[in-house]
């Protein structure tokens, strides 16, 4: 099992701003741990996403690790800033099934964004770096838009083409049920199996358990996620739904026996500071 941890989503909606120099600290602990990949920040408007504007501050000091660094980006412009960056292995595109949210994200329609991936995936080619182009809404959405499997599909091959190996299936509101996921997880895998689909899941932190364990024995092994659920998308709604968390990503892991190279004592050294810097900030 790969697990993302993803301090990105976990901060961006906090409005009071995080000093740099806590980011770096907390960023450098947790690539100590072991995480596949470290959603680490965006190249976005600082005026829309004022949490991230210090990202590339951020990254000039983050340690080489095995951990892999990802960032997210909204247009062409933030994905040039992104590849001046060593560090940077992934670029990570929003590309909502739910034309609404395309517009409220990122001001495009889905047609428009999509050329956008088209653009990126075209500059990357020349690059160490890989894109990677996150369905948000996948499993639905609160806007009362048409949610259909075989858009999807039809995305999901339209990505194929370009070349784009890894598309992570986002439950960007926490809409999800079990029905929604065993769905995307038994269909889309079995149509594309050349092709990587990551769990982007958000739940009450309650709700965690049958939803990690039914994508994961329906052939999931990449799973995004936040210490202790903080987080949430501020672009979708007024009331942030969190990330699944970490702590009990880990903990389904350790049932049932599944290797993720983590290693405990450094991530719980990370979780204390998560607690200390979020408890402070929210």
């Amino acid at each position: 099992m790969n697990i993302i941890e993803c301090p990105r989503d976990a901060m961006q909606g906090i409005k009071t701003f995080i000093p740099t120099e806590e980011k770096i600290l907390y960023l450098n602990q947790l690539l100590d741990v072991g995480f596949e990949t470290l959603d680490c920040g965006s190249f976005v408007s600082p005026k829309v996403i004022p949490q991230m504007a210090d990202t590339k501050e951020v990254l000039r000091e983050l340690k080489q690790t095995s951990t892999q660094l990802s960032v997210i980006v909204a247009n062409e412009s933030g994905a040039k800033r992104a590849m001046q960056h060593d560090k940077i292995s992934i670029v990570g595109f929003p590309f909502s099934m739910s034309e609404t949210f395309q517009q409220r994200n990122t001001n495009k329609s889905k047609t428009e964004a999509f050329q956008t991936i088209k653009n990126i995936q075209s500059e990357l080619k020349n690059s160490h770096q890989n894109l990677l182009v996150y369905f948000s809404m996948a499993f639905g959405n609160p806007y009362n838009d048409v949610w259909d499997l075989n858009d999807i599909k039809y995305w999901t091959e339209e990505c194929a083409k370009l070349g784009i190996t890894t598309i992570n299936l986002s439950d960007t509101v926490g809409v999800a049920n079990l029905q929604s996921i065993e769905l995307l997880f038994s269909e889309i895998t079995k149509e594309f199996p050349e092709l990587t689909f990551g769990a982007h899941l958000h739940t009450i932190y309650e709700e965690w358990k049958p939803k990690i364990a039914l994508a994961y024995d329906l052939g999931c092994r990449r799973f995004d996620s936040a210490i202790k659920g903080f987080g949430g998308c501020p672009m979708a709604k007024d009331t942030l739904v969190g990330n699944m968390p970490t702590e009990k990503m880990l903990t389904f892991a350790q049932e049932r026996k599944i290797e993720t190279g983590i290693n405990m004592l450094a991530f719980e050294a990370a979780y204390n500071s998560a607690k200390t810097i979020f408890e402070t900030y929210h």
